[in-house]
């Protein structure tokens, strides 16, 4: 079997193993009870089961063979996958942005909503895609969809990717504009308030930045315009201490 980081053996280290994965497991069921008993908002619109696998089915439909699945946030470091291949890839039509308001609880409340990233348009942005082996896509993609699609947010999208200088195809999870805590308006001013000031059971919405950052700086993926909105989002921090 070849290995799956043949093409970039600098990476083995900086992903988790899919085994020891959070997600490889969870279920609605547990995330709903995690927020419950650590004060989390209980009106999230879980989607069912039933409507999550649609939605996969859907976004699935008329696909054959491998399955490339591009990343762009926490995918990248703790893919939950069984994967057969690991690629440095950009999406040429994208950007990681952060821009999902949070206001149920995980990291931000009404009173004071935090803020989390999304794939939305933009001018390019940088991550991993990983190839999913024809076999292997029935039951990955439902491990996948029960983490990313686990409520409204996202849209299921293959998206055109360039990986090794070659044009391709990858599943990814884009900003769904039509959700209203989907911004793609929002002001510098408001994000970088949101990010200072965003708490939840998960924590608070800085940490999930600095998270970020630090991971795409290890994983040696360029994001110029996160690594201004944490400098200015700790400066705001600073302000308010």
């Amino acid at each position: 079997m070849a290995d799956p980081f043949r093409h970039h053996p600098g990476l083995r280290d900086k992903i988790k193993p899919f085994a020891e994965s959070f997600f490889r497991t969870v279920t609605t069921d547990v995330i709903r009870e995690m927020a419950e008993a650590r004060g989390g908002h209980d009106t999230f619109p879980f989607h069912p089961d039933t409507v999550r696998e649609a939605i996969r089915a859907e976004a699935l439909k008329g696909h054959a063979g491998d399955l490339l699945v591009f990343a762009y946030g926490s995918l990248i470091w703790d893919p939950a996958l069984d994967f057969c291949e690991v690629r440095r890839a950009h999406a040429p039509q994208h950007a990681r942005r952060f821009i999902l308001v949070d206001t149920y609880g995980g990291r931000g409340t009404a009173e004071k909503p935090g803020l989390m990233a999304a794939l939305d348009d933009g001018e390019g942005c940088d991550g991993l895609v990983f190839r999913i082996a024809s076999d292997k896509v029935e039951t990955e993609t439902e491990i996948l969809f029960r983490r990313e699609m686990i409520g409204p947010g996202y849209l299921a999208r293959f998206v055109p990717v360039l990986v090794g200088g070659r044009e391709a195809r990858a599943l990814t999870f884009l900003a769904d504009h039509e959700d209203p805590l989907m911004r793609p308006d929002i002001s510098r001013a408001e994000q970088i308030r949101y990010l200072a000031l965003g708490e939840g059971f998960l924590g608070t919405s800085a940490d999930y930045l600095r998270n970020v950052v630090r991971h795409l700086h290890e994983m040696d993926i360029p994001d110029p315009d996160l690594d201004a909105l944490l400098a200015e989002t700790e400066a705001e921090i600073a302000r308010n201490a």
